[in-house]
């Protein structure tokens, strides 16, 4: 693992893997148009060195390039491993629920290595600003028309007084002047719960840090669709196989390799408006009352690196830290379905705010209507929009496998389901009203007889076995295949 950002910096070094620009640009739109340029061509990570208004800074970009880097980062030959060796921390014979399950894993991580460590020294201590410290960052404005300057890859770090737990989560944040910042979370994300929490014990301010840079694996942990109530901390140890370093910082713990922190406070007397910005979805979304952070004080490292992404289409950065988040969580989505194969969430499907593959082990009737109803109730797969449900031979990540199965198997008034009111992604504005819509599912299995009007599926063709493998013998002899 990777001790911080810096410590990824120099293994990209070594590898040839990052570039330095030293042409001086601003933050403000020149330097993202730059970044995003290189994403979009699956060029390496960039690092800026001459920053209009910023001397002594420096921005970097593009550091979750490709889907490999994860296995770099978190040292596996398979994304997949990562959520497996958590699984394999429980006992053979553990209790049946899943539930019962999470909370024994809970307990296993308490009680071991994987517990969080406290320290009080941190490097970030060297530099402190009490005043203005949002203009002393070259925070970048991304879109033309975007609301102004926003922090995109800052984790937001709050404690829920209610469960006592740490949430991390990456939310976009607009600057609004030098000591505010409006924070645009969804309702479904785990913010929410601790704003709703603290509202309903009447505590006006919930202590908060915008971190901005630490290690890479924690950095990708925090965007990631922890269960609520585990403590954020605990999984993201749990997940790097090593127990985060933290430091506290008047009543809020913050990892301690952070490159930027900007230590403050969340109001609940107050919303502001948040926005435009262009999202994910390659649109700019609308205006929205949202809470603010106050900020109190800014820490940062000699030599300081903000790191920031782009936000639009495919295929940004977000594009594989969605596919991480696919690979690295399928094994806990098996463990609930165990009929489940495999999950495909495209980039262009825009993950769990638009489409899903899923492939199955069919087993009854109606069993992919089953598997679609009970992943539309599994957390952040609630927001996805459309599901198709496919055979377990079916490679789900290819999209003419796919296409077929549907063409072949699937008869519309049958298998295709729509449910109205049901909860989708903010983000998503051709849903009725914001946060609530329909859903699709395709169920594109072959059909038993009862799915089937009573009809028995007619057989697959298949070549004669004894000529295939004398075809087959006469073709390799010709050099054909």
């Amino acid at each position: 693992m990777f001790k911080d950002l810096r410590d990824y910096v120099g293994y990209l070094e070594r590898n040839g893997l990052i570039r330095y620009v030293d042409v001086e640009l601003d933050p403000v739109l020149e330097i993202p148009e730059f970044a995003r340029r290189v994403i979009l061509s699956r060029g390496p990570t960039i690092v800026f060195r001459n920053i209009r208004g910023f001397p002594g800074w420096r921005m970097i970009s593009n550091i979750f390039r490709g889907l490999d880097v994860f296995k770099i980062i978190f040292d596996v030959k398979d994304l997949e491993e990562v959520g497996e060796r958590v699984l394999k921390l429980l006992p053979e014979r553990s209790p049946e629920s899943f539930f019962d399950k999470a909370r024994l894993l809970i307990d296993l991580i308490r009680s071991g290595r994987y517990l969080p460590r406290k320290t009080s020294q941190a490097d970030f201590l060297k530099n402190i600003v009490e005043r203005d410290g949002f203009n002393k960052v070259p925070i970048p404005k991304i879109w033309p028309k975007d609301g102004g300057r926003y922090i995109t890859y800052g984790i937001l770090v709050t404690k829920d007084l209610y469960k006592d737990v740490y949430n991390l989560g990456v939310y976009r944040a607009q600057v609004i002047d030098g000591e505010r910042a409006a924070i645009h979370w969804f309702i479904h994300k785990r913010a929410a719960y601790v704003y709703k929490n603290a509202k309903e014990m009447n505590i006006r301010k919930i202590p908060a840090a915008i971190v901005v840079g630490t290690d890479p694996a924690t950095m990708a942990v925090a965007a990631m669709p922890t269960p609520y109530p585990i403590d954020e901390y605990l999984f993201t140890s749990l997940l790097k196989g090593e127990g985060v370093e933290l430091i506290d910082l008047d009543g809020v713990e913050v990892p301690a390799n952070s490159e930027i922190v900007f230590r403050g406070y969340i109001s609940l007397d107050e919303l502001v408006d948040e926005g435009p910005f262009g999202d994910y979805r390659g649109y700019y979304d609308y205006v929205n009352k949202v809470p603010v952070f106050k900020l109190e004080r800014l820490y940062y490292r000699d030599d300081p690196l903000y790191y920031f992404t782009v936000v639009g289409r495919p295929y940004m950065e977000d594009t594989w830290i969605g596919k991480a988040v696919e690979r690295i969580f399928l094994p806990f989505i098996k463990l609930i379905f165990p009929e489940i194969i495999d999950i495909n969430l495209p980039p262009e499907g825009l993950f769990t705010g638009g489409i899903a593959f899923v492939s199955i082990k069919k087993r009854f009737p109606g069993h992919a209507k089953k598997v679609m109803s009970g992943l539309w109730g599994l957390g952040l797969f609630s927001l996805v929009k459309m599901i198709i449900v496919v055979d377990e031979h079916v490679n789900t990540h290819d999209l003419g496998q796919i296409l077929y199965s549907i063409a072949v198997n699937v008869d519309p008034s049958r298998d295709v389901i729509v449910i109205n009111d049901m909860p989708t992604d903010e983000l998503d504005f051709v849903s009725k009203v914001r946060g609530l819509g329909s859903k699709l599912g395709i169920d594109a299995t072959i059909k038993f007889p009862e799915e089937n009007y009573g009809r028995e599926w007619p057989e697959k063709t298949e070549p004669d076995p004894d000529v295939y493998r004398k075809i087959d013998d006469l073709l390799r002899r010709l050099g054909l295949i």
